[in-house]
């Protein structure tokens, strides 16, 4: 890959998108709830700083690391398909990493909230 014009490697990006989005019904997942993070971010109408780090760690991240943990599982399946625990403890690994990063999503989603929630409720006229 090395040398090729920068057209040819954004195009091998995009097909590793391609292929996560119809292999991997966790990564469909993700996507759905990074939409869903995003009209969430409509709907509070946060200060800029949550929108850059919703869509720095929920968005970017979340998916980012859903992809690596298929790729290097996908990577281990074809190099060695049989049942190790060596094999299992590096997919169990990667599998962590994913849910490390979703775990701090939901803090900082959960921070947000706590952050615009009230003074929403009260410009909606929920509570006075």
């Amino acid at each position: 890959m090395k040398g090729r014009p920068l057209r040819e490697r954004v195009g091998f990006a995009v097909a590793g998108w391609r292929a996560g989005w119809r292999r991997e019904a966790s990564f469909r997942t993700q996507t759905l709830i990074a939409c869903v993070a995003l009209l969430g971010l409509l709907v509070l109408r946060p200060q800029p700083i949550w929108w850059a780090l919703v869509i720095l760690v929920v968005v970017t991240l979340i998916l980012a690391f859903e992809l690596l943990n298929s790729a290097i599982e996908a990577v281990i399946d074809l190099l060695h398909p049989g049942l190790h625990d060596e094999i299992k403890a590096a997919k169990d690994m990667v599998a962590g990493a994913v849910l490390m990063i979703s775990v701090a999503a939901l803090g900082i989603g959960l921070a947000m909230v706590v952050d615009r929630g009230p003074s929403l409720l009260h410009e909606w006229g929920v509570v006075r």
